[in-house]
């Protein structure tokens, strides 16, 4: 399965717990907060800061490696 930008961040650690390392590596560190169930990936990007599209090509990357 890919993620993609309109999944929240919630619904992207059930596709894969191991996601969140690299949340967390990009600057996300609120993946525990009310936020994650109701913000989507390019809505916690925004406000983060980071590229979103980049965060997307790295999770799938990741993924297709699993």
């Amino acid at each position: 399965m890919q993620i993609n930008k309109k999944m929240t961040i919630e619904e992207i650690l059930n596709v894969n717990p191991n996601i969140a390392n690299i949340l967390m590596a990009s600057g996300m560190h609120c993946l525990g907060c009310v936020m994650a169930s109701g913000e989507n990936l390019e809505q916690a990007c925004g406000v983060h800061g980071i590229d979103c599209d980049e965060l997307v090509d790295r999770i799938n990357a990741m993924l297709k490696e699993d």
